[in-house]
């Protein structure tokens, strides 16, 4: 299997820290035992690598054997013998609906570029796209009549997903107010363009989003409106398969992070709902 050209690298730098703390205690990377990368993988925990980085370390160790393998030049894998730590699953960043209602008053709507933004973050929140989903967008993706868009997700696998409400009122103000001010090139297919008339990239889309962010006084990432849409929805009483099916997660145990709530979202819950709990209004 390929690798992407960031793990890649990560592996790169993997293998060049490992091979200084072999330097260091005079052993010979290929000759290096089982019990040498688990002093290495204590030592780098305790400079302060956290589950996942550890995890990352012990697959390209692991990689690095079988390359000198391949070569004839270490006997084993020791690294195929050390058990990964098992990273702990962070929580997303949600925003409240408040928040989300900030950050999206604070785009600049007075131009081509502001109405450009506007849509665009009101469909990842209404939609629950995913940055590069958002990216990848056509005009030919969009079924306004019958308030659907057509979303490419990974694998190449393809969903139908509302487009509804006030994400599909900014999307027609966008293509009659700002898209045409915007474009350089009538062949040009790529929903959401640039100052170019090229198709916005995703550093673009991060830039933009945390430019509205700021002014919002709002803290968070471009993906926070993804994982909002997600935990709004279930907060709402929406099912979790629907929400699996809407966000294209493959598995429905990906879904189930979402369903984490405060304490006080339980606590209202408790009150409102429990026979038991303080009658409302009290």
């Amino acid at each position: 299997m390929a690798l992407a050209a960031t793990s890649v690298a990560t592996y790169r730098q993997e293998c060049r820290t490992f091979e200084r703390f072999c330097v260091e205690r005079g052993i010979s990377v290929p000759d290096a035992r089982a019990a040498d990368i688990i002093d290495y993988l204590i030592e780098r925990q305790q400079e302060g690598i956290d589950a996942r980085t550890a995890a990352k370390s012990v697959s390209a160790l692991r990689a690095l054997y079988r390359f000198l393998q391949a070569e004839g030049r270490a006997e084993t894998n020791p690294a195929a013998l050390i058990e990964p730590p098992r990273p702990t699953r962070r929580l997303p960043t949600v925003l409240s609906p408040s928040e989300v209602d900030r950050m999206l008053a604070a785009v600049d709507m007075g131009t081509p570029s502001g109405l450009r933004d506007r849509a665009l973050f009101e469909m990842i929140y209404s939609c629950g796209l995913r940055v590069s989903e958002a990216v990848a967008l056509q005009v030919t993706s969009l079924h306004r009549e019958q308030g659907f868009v057509t979303v490419s997700g990974k694998g190449g696998r393809q969903r139908l997903v509302p487009l509804m409400g006030a994400a599909l009122d900014w999307v027609q103000r966008y293509l009659r107010d700002g898209r045409p001010a915007l474009a350089r090139d009538a062949s040009e297919a790529a929903l959401f363009l640039n100052r170019s008339g090229r198709r916005l990239t995703r550093a673009g889309m991060w830039k933009r989003f945390q430019d509205a962010a700021v002014r919002a006084g709002v803290a968070g990432k471009l993906h926070a409106l993804r994982h909002s849409f997600a935990t709004h929805l279930l907060g709402g009483g929406a099912d979790l398969r629907s929400v699996q099916e809407l966000l294209g997660h493959a598995d429905i145990s990906t879904t189930q992070i979402y369903t984490h709530l405060d304490a006080a979202d339980l606590r209202e819950a408790h009150r409102r709902h429990h026979p038991r709990g303080p009658h409302p209004g009290k």
